[in-house]
């Protein structure tokens, strides 16, 4: 196929679909971000927040997994129905990759995130640690996605009164774009160096997850974070000149 014809193997990018709804709120979200941009195209100090899940035993795509033998090899494999797993929140900004925080009880198993796990996140590790930081949180921008326990009403009112007048948010002082991974740092750079380089280690418990996870981003380069946050101010550009669609020149690269 690639030698004879010159064809080149592609992946159908899988996105959330836009209602004109949709589309609008990303042209007037964008339009209120490139506000916020500085004389080098730089969002203003912005902390773009998300959660992922990492799974201890990993993931298998049987779709994309084969045996090449003369006979069925009758081959299973079996996983738990309840996977171990982590849940991570972590936020990237130009001094770094702030983080992480497990969401989990006190056995140190993985829980739901609902609006009572999330407020206590904000009050016992967000702030205590933007703080230590030396973080000036009067002038910060605290970016979440639009997630229930994000947006509950008792969540909203605490980023209200710890980022007064800078939360970015449904329900916030500026809107964040509904179903935008291409505009958020955390889903198109962030997880994806942490899950290509977390499992190298084969991490075989909880407790390694975790170390492996911290690791992984306390070897993240320092000089990558600026470069993220100036990728995210032109993306930001490219929503307004696309009209508030998918960013295909983002999603499909050559």
């Amino acid at each position: 196929m690639h030698k004879d014809l010159n064809f080149h193997l592609y992946k159908i990018a899988i996105v959330q679909e836009l209602s004109d709804w949709d589309i609008a709120n990303r042209r007037v979200s964008s339009e209120q971000l490139l506000k916020m941009l500085n004389d080098d195209g730089v969002i203003n100090t912005v902390l773009i927040t998300d959660e992922a899940h990492f799974h201890l035993s990993g993931y298998m795509n049987k779709e994309n997994y084969h045996y090449w033998a003369p006979e069925n090899p009758q081959e299973l494999h079996q996983h738990p129905l309840h996977r171990e797993r982590l849940t991570v929140c972590c936020g990237i900004e130009s001094f770094g990759v702030f983080g992480t925080y497990f969401f989990e009880d006190n056995e140190g198993a993985a829980v739901t995130v609902t609006s009572k796990c999330y407020v206590a996140m904000q009050c016992n590790f967000c702030e205590p640690e933007l703080t230590r930081l030396g973080i000036d949180l009067s002038s910060l921008w605290f970016q979440q996605e639009g997630a229930t326990a994000h947006t509950a009403r008792a969540s909203v009112s605490v980023l209200r009164e710890t980022f007064p007048q800078h939360v970015i948010s449904r329900g916030g002082n500026v809107p964040w774009p509904v179903g935008s991974p291409d505009l958020s740092a955390c889903d198109y750079i962030l997880w994806r160096v942490l899950k290509s380089r977390v499992f190298i280690s084969k991490p075989r418990t909880i407790t390694e997850l975790k170390q492996s996870i911290r690791e992984e981003i306390a070897a993240i380069r320092e000089q990558m974070t600026p470069q993220v946050m100036e990728n995210f101010g032109v993306r930001v550009k490219q929503y307004l000149r696309n009209g508030g669609r998918h960013l295909s020149d983002v999603l499909f690269k050559t």
